[in-house]
């Protein structure tokens, strides 16, 4: 590997000499496990091309960083292991185009969005961004916004203004990119009125495309219920024809029956009372008239479909 001479170079600069018997010889610290894996993932990822091995010594080196029983001793260190493990695997992922598994394993060793430091976190913004999913980090950068740790950070003005470009403005997420701006100490006075006022236009236009489609929608519906009236006024005409031909294919004397059976039934009158003998003629007549000119022309009538 690449950092061998190196390393065994390095207790030999900043000598001024030859040592003496009586000076003490400072030992090199000895590095960790997963500073060795970090630099083997780095060179597997830049020079080999091997991805897939860069991924599995970033993770071998994560689990070496949880079973360190030092690693509290050197709490700085080792977050920035953390953070150079991440952005190596991160990597990584993208060239094996599995880009979309990259926020699900970086908050497997963080566990909570809170926690992702801001290189990380920004590199995540930036790939789901450039692969048109901003969505997916809507709710993790928020939640790290909101946090007051990550408040007091010196990336969190930039994060801050990240999230706002590339996650809620591509999204339309105006109201609360407003109050982003609004609420949030990030932004000086000149940008917070320039991020306002790029807002307001947003939502203008936001505005002016929408009307337009409710529009557009409108005559589809329009024409929806015009058809869909058409086609049911079509459905009772075939049914009344049918009645009718029902009703002719039938003899005269038991069509009469029927209406007088109905008659009896909704009227309830009774037939064989004399003052119910000039209904009945009255029926008979009204019943000749009815076929004769109502029935007759509109059973002829072409159906059209």
């Amino acid at each position: 590997m690449k950092s061998d001479s190196s390393t065994s170079a390095a207790p030999l600069r900043g000598l001024g000499g030859p040592l003496r018997s009586s000076e003490p010889v400072h030992a090199a610290p000895a590095r960790s496990l997963a500073v060795v894996l970090l630099e083997e993932a780095a060179d597997l990822l830049v020079v080999h091309l091997d991805f897939r091995a860069a991924l599995e010594t970033c993770e071998r080196a994560w689990r070496s960083l949880a079973a360190d029983a030092q690693a509290e001793e050197h709490a700085g260190t080792s977050l920035e292991v953390k953070c150079s493990l991440c952005v190596v695997g991160i990597q990584a992922l993208a060239e094996m185009d599995r880009w979309q598994e990259v926020l699900s394993w970086v908050l497997q060793y963080y566990q909570v969005p809170e926690k992702l430091p801001p290189k990380v976190l920004e590199l995540c913004i930036l790939l789901y961004s450039k692969m048109q999913e901003p969505g997916a980090m809507l709710d993790v950068v928020s939640a790290w916004l909101k946090d007051p740790d990550n408040q007091s950070l010196p990336e969190y003005r930039a994060l801050a203004d990240l999230h706002l470009q590339r996650v809620l403005l591509p999204l339309g997420c105006l109201s609360e990119a407003e109050e982003l701006v609004a609420g949030s100490m990030a932004f000086d006075e000149e940008q917070r009125l320039d991020t306002l006022q790029a807002i307001r236009t947003a939502r203008q236009q936001q505005e002016h495309e929408h009307p337009g489609s409710e529009e557009a929608q409108k005559p589809n519906q329009a024409d929806s219920f015009s058809h869909k009236f058409m086609s049911l006024l079509m459905l009772l005409r075939r049914l009344w024809d049918s009645a009718v031909s029902h009703v002719f294919s039938m003899p005269f004397k038991r069509s009469l029956l029927a209406t007088l059976i109905l008659c009896l039934l909704v009227v309830r009158f009774d037939p064989a009372s004399p003052s119910s003998l000039p209904f009945l003629y009255k029926l008979a007549q009204i019943f000749h008239w009815i076929r004769d000119t109502v029935f007759s022309p509109l059973y002829r009538l072409p159906v059209q479909d």
